[in-house]
């Protein structure tokens, strides 16, 4: 069922670094590589009965792989010739979206490229866009909406930056980024106009990776965060070795870092301005790749936490005043529990309990456990992974992607983590590790406490991938959450959720203009004493985007939400929905200058 709602209440309280030595042999001493074998399993209790989880039959929930049946053909190409440059093993991502207003998702996958002087016969590799036919069948829309384009990309992050009600596309890569104004269903290349190549200011093309759009002085224009990596050119790429003879992928400790950019939207111009330095958030030693958004402390502005990798997190808070504090340090999520830092790769945040006490999940290398930072005071956190019966399953396996979202609709968020090495051959040296890894997926209990549910939920989600991103989307609109996790040099898997339980409720904003997307709103959902908190935002995963809209809830076996309040952006204003019943979906709009 459908149905539109606009209501209105009152407001709510609430100098360039040196160059690097161009030729020495290295031999890697990065965590998984080459080190004398995985730490001892820390002493946590056993794990819970694998059957039930916050009364939710496990078995009920089943992916499904689908990509060839929805239409989806494609192969990510990183272009490796046998030298092993090292953002051939990194990429990409993927976003779904909807691109041509038809309110059904779309799929854009994102593609890297051949090196230059290493081209070779066929098609060059382009991104690669599916329109949403309904019922979860795609059709191959690249080349009608000019996304028919080849760069070395590397992710994607969608909002609608000018205003015009539909959504646009910015592509991350090794050299320069690509801004893409949707133009009817059509995308331009606007980045040269906008200002927003996500290089260095009178410094060489950088390495991008991870960004978010994010309205971070509340003016309703979306502005952007875009991470980079390390300064890595084909020119400076080093030796590495797991095996003390044949080439590896490097690491990042073997090449300096790159600090991440904050572009402003000053709105109606279509040039932003750079105001990373002004912001408060240069910082050259990140080697960055995950970003996620959330307002951490609850004072109405967004904050901003960014995953390094070997470098320590960031933690970025917004003081209102257009600049933010990296408290990363004092926060508690710079570093693991004995003082280091990990090799974090993909991000995401949920309020797991919804009561405020918003989580930060943080996939690490080899041998590095899932961390999960979790709110437990004024700007104060720690890392309860191993109390959340996460930090056990997930010690072995090299974590890309991370997501939260609620598969089984039971009302608490699930993690899900995308898992695959970086080095094809790794298996020869360790064998406890593989290329191709299996993704693994934990069901949330409500408590902060989650199972492993990884082999439960069907045969095709058992399958090893070379995992990269997490998508989530409602597909097919049966109102659960659909998944897709994109593999490094292979083919996407496409899984369709079929949970055999009741439906969730699907909740469209529609923000006041220019802020179609309702970016940094805050809603929540109250059904039977349980309540739920999702702010809305861009970034997270890892190098990937899901849908905005809509939002999906479950409701366990409630057969509605009492209410829906959302806290719009800027100012406060709050709308109060109620109730919603189960396998509802339901458009919520802002009205300005109201309540």
């Amino acid at each position: 069922m459908r149905r539109d709602v606009a209501r209105s209440g009152r407001p709510s309280c609430i100098g360039r670094v040196p160059s690097l030595v161009t030729a020495f042999v290295l031999v890697c001493a990065a965590p998984g590589c080459g080190d004398p074998g995985p730490e001892p399993l820390p002493p946590y209790s056993s794990p819970p009965d694998t059957t039930t989880v916050g009364g939710t039959v496990a078995a009920g929930l089943l992916f499904t792989e689908v990509s060839a049946e929805a239409g989806i053909d494609f192969e990510h190409s990183h272009g490796a010739f046998g030298e092993k440059w090292m953002p051939e093993t990194l990429g990409s991502g993927a976003a779904f979206f909807d691109y041509d207003g038809d309110h059904l998702v779309d799929l854009l996958l994102v593609n890297s490229d051949w090196w230059p002087g290493h081209e070779r016969p066929g098609d060059r590799p382009t991104q690669r866009l599916y329109r949403n036919l309904g019922g979860g069948r795609f059709e191959d829309a690249t080349a009608a909406a000019g996304l028919d384009l080849s760069l070395y990309g590397m992710g994607v992050a969608v909002a609608d930056y000018d205003g015009d009600g539909d959504a646009d596309v910015y592509l991350t890569a090794v050299g320069q980024n690509r801004l893409l104004r949707n133009e009817g269903g059509r995308f331009t290349d606007v980045t040269g106009s906008a200002g927003v190549d996500g290089d260095p200011p009178g410094g060489p093309p950088a390495w991008s990776t991870g960004a978010a759009w994010v309205d971070v002085d509340l003016d309703g224009w979306v502005d952007l965060y875009v991470c980079n990596y390390v300064r890595w050119t084909p020119e400076t790429d080093l030796f590495a070795t797991i095996d003390g003879t044949t080439k590896s992928y490097a690491t990042p400790q073997q090449y300096e870092g790159e600090t991440c950019r904050l572009y402003r939207n000053p709105g109606g111009t279509g040039r932003f301005a750079d105001i990373t330095d002004a912001a408060g958030v240069t910082n050259p030693d990140g080697k960055s790749l995950g970003v996620a958004v959330t307002d951490f402390n609850d004072d109405g502005w967004p904050d901003l936490v960014v995953a390094n990798d070997t470098q320590r997190n960031f933690l970025y808070r917004n003081e209102g005043d257009g600049t933010f504090t990296d408290i990363a340090v004092r926060a508690g999520v710079a570093f693991d529990e004995a003082g280091r830092a990990r090799a974090g790769m993909g991000i995401d945040v949920a309020d797991l309990t919804g009561d405020g006490g918003w989580a930060i999940a943080i996939g690490n290398f080899a041998h590095e456990p899932l961390a999960l930072f979790t709110r437990i005071g004024n700007d104060l956190f720690q890392d309860r992974a191993g109390a959340a019966r996460l930090a056990r399953p997930t010690l072995v396996p090299l974590t890309f992607g991370v997501a939260f979202a609620d598969f089984d609709l039971d009302g608490t968020a699930d993690v899900l983590a995308a898992n695959g090495h970086i080095e094809p051959g790794i298996g020869a040296v360790r064998r406890e590790q593989a290329f191709a890894q299996r993704p693994q997926l934990f069901l949330g209990d409500g408590a902060g406490e989650f199972i492993d549910a990884s082999d439960l939920v069907g045969a095709d989600f058992r399958e090893p991938v070379v995992g990269r991103g997490i998508a989530t989307a409602d597909i097919d609109g049966d109102l659960d959450l659909d998944l897709l996790i994109t593999v490094n040099g292979g083919a996407p898997r496409l899984y369709r959720n079929d949970l055999a339980a009741p439906p969730g409720i699907g909740i469209r904003l529609a923000g006041a203009p220019p802020n179609h997307d309702a970016l940094g709103a805050l809603v929540t959902v109250y059904s039977t004493g349980r309540t739920q908190r999702r702010f809305v935002s861009t970034g997270s995963s890892y190098l990937s985007q899901s849908s905005l809209q809509p939002l999906i809830f479950g409701l366990g076996e409630a057969g509605a939400a009492d209410s829906i309040v959302v806290v719009w952006p800027g100012g406060g204003r709050t709308t109060r929905v109620g109730p919603v019943r189960a396998g509802e979906l339901v458009t919520v709009r802002e009205r300005p200058g109201q309540g």
